[in-house]
């Protein structure tokens, strides 16, 4: 029998790339299209050492923007394409990514078949389990990497370990203001710290 691989499950907004924020509005949204971009600190760094330890690494992401009729379905995967296409420029390889586009709610001009509850929109675990399976891995030396809570609490419900990206100083969109309300297995004020300390813990 193949032994399971240890796995690196990403979120991607606040986690790899930067929100966007709109100098004229000053409205703060999620990339919609592969100009808007923006790597955040340490993450080409820290994941590459995280792949030279032999991590296998995912993208699960939440993005309701087709359900609440900010954008398409297209626009998602697009974005999604050329953040895959910019890691494997600086020599990262993502080996699938999920994404969850379903909103409880929806809004005006939304994907109505998008619309209601869910299996896979973290904090729920389907995203993170189609990965575990599709990709070998063993959940409990895997890890889910993400910004808020919802990222730590799918992660502990999948059986996985947990690290957070979680700076006091960055509060943008404040969902961590007064700390997380899930605490994770490790924390660290940007990726390249968190790669330390997954790799601290073997």
């Amino acid at each position: 029998m193949t032994a399971r691989r240890r796995g690196l499950i990403v979120d991607r907004d606040g986690t790899l790339i930067d929100v966007v924020r709109d100098e004229e509005t000053g409205a703060i949204t999620t990339a919609f299209h592969p100009s808007q971009l923006r790597l955040l600190k340490g993450v080409v760094a820290g994941l590459g050492k995280l792949a030279q330890a032999g991590y296998a690494i995912a993208i699960a992401t939440n993005q309701p923007g087709p359900a609440k009729g900010h954008f398409s379905q297209d626009a998602v995967a697009r974005t999604n394409d050329a953040l895959v296409a910019m890691l494997a420029a600086g020599g990262i390889v993502i080996e699938q990514v999920a994404v969850c586009m379903h909103h409880p709610e929806g809004g005006p001009g939304g994907d109505p078949a998008l619309v209601g509850p869910c299996l896979c929109r973290k904090p729920r675990t389907g995203m993170l389990d189609a990965l575990v399976t599709s990709l070998g891995l063993d959940r409990g030396a895997s890890w889910m990497v993400g910004d808020t809570s919802s990222d730590v609490e799918a992660g502990q419900a999948a059986g996985m370990q947990t690290a957070l990206v979680f700076d006091p100083k960055r509060c943008e969109l404040c969902p961590l203001r007064g700390g997380p309300s899930t605490l994770p297995t490790v924390h660290g004020a940007n990726f390249g710290a968190l790669a330390e300390l997954i790799l601290s813990r073997g």
